[in-house]
């Protein structure tokens, strides 16, 4: 078994007659220190996948094992990063931080949990704030305590659900240089829930697809077998990038889009390629492996 596996989960939700099937037969296996994005649809069902990761919600079928473990309920070993940062407004980032740590971490006397909130922040360089509201905050800076409140739980799986979707392109790029850092120096697994494949080009091992609802699946997974630390500058000219970028694409535009025609359409779908497939492929130079130089 790997590290994190999910067999055969479906989960949908309503009553029968109004009832929405989500999720269906979705397998997915992340080996330790993994990094894998999943990229999808928005309202595919990103969120109920990763929340069933968490432990959050209860799949209707199959099973979520972590570490060996059946998934029933959240855990420490599982730190959740939420989009809309989930900060208390009425604590500091130091006290944000420290509430986790002394919830996952009682036994540790008050000076190594100080020492330890302070370490995670640091992390995140956020120091210099330490003792700031959230409302003093910038949006960024927000999502950075979130990290770290994460993060100082020293979880076995990190999961980011789509974490800098709501930032704008300088701090989203910042931050993902921070995800990028924090990964190489701390070897957690991480789940990466996000819209953009070229998010996933520049921070996973792997990008694995979400096709549309209902009844979303995941398809193929493609290896990000680029070398790191990765330059979003160099990866925009790269063929290799560019052609992994095309294959998830292609995807999500093609079988990952379809959905199954209802019984009393007796015609047939036909998918026609997309103009910004077409417009991929048309820069896509040969195959994965780059050209020698």
């Amino acid at each position: 078994m790997s590290f994190l596996e999910l067999n055969n989960v479906s989960k949908g939700y309503g009553r029968a007659g109004q009832r929405t099937e989500v999720l269906k037969d979705v397998n997915l296996s992340i080996e330790k220190g993994e990094f894998v994005a999943i990229v999808g649809y928005s309202g595919a069902g990103k969120t109920t996948l990763i929340s069933m990761i968490a432990g959050l919600l209860s799949p209707d079928a199959g099973s979520v094992h972590c570490n060996g473990h059946l998934v029933t309920s959240p855990d420490p070993e599982r730190g959740l990063v939420f989009q809309n940062y989930s900060l208390l407004p009425w604590l500091s980032v130091y006290d944000n931080v420290a509430l986790a740590v002394r919830q996952v971490f009682p036994q540790l006397s008050k000076q190594q949990q100080r020492e330890h909130t302070e370490r995670y922040i640091a992390m995140v360089n956020l120091t210099p704030a330490m003792h700031k509201k959230p409302r003093e905050l910038s949006g960024g800076m927000r999502q950075r305590v979130s990290v770290a409140r994460a993060l100082a739980m020293d979880p076995e799986v990190l999961l980011l659900d789509e974490p800098l979707s709501a930032l704008d392109a300088l701090t989203r790029a910042t931050l993902q240089d921070e995800i990028a850092r924090i990964w190489r120096e701390s070897h957690k697994t991480v789940v990466l829930i996000t819209n953009d494949v070229d998010e996933g080009i520049l921070l996973a091992d792997r990008i694995i697809p979400l096709s549309a609802g209902p009844n979303a699946t995941l398809g193929p997974a493609t290896a990000v077998d680029l070398p790191r630390p990765r330059d979003r500058k160099t990866l925009t000219r790269d063929p290799k990038a560019k052609a992994i970028r095309l294959r998830v694409i292609e995807y999500l535009l093609g079988e990952g889009r379809r959905k199954a025609p209802k019984a009393k359409d007796a015609v047939a779908q036909v998918e026609v390629e997309s103009p910004l497939v077409r417009a991929l492929r048309e820069q896509v130079a040969g195959p994965l492996t780059t050209p020698a130089t």
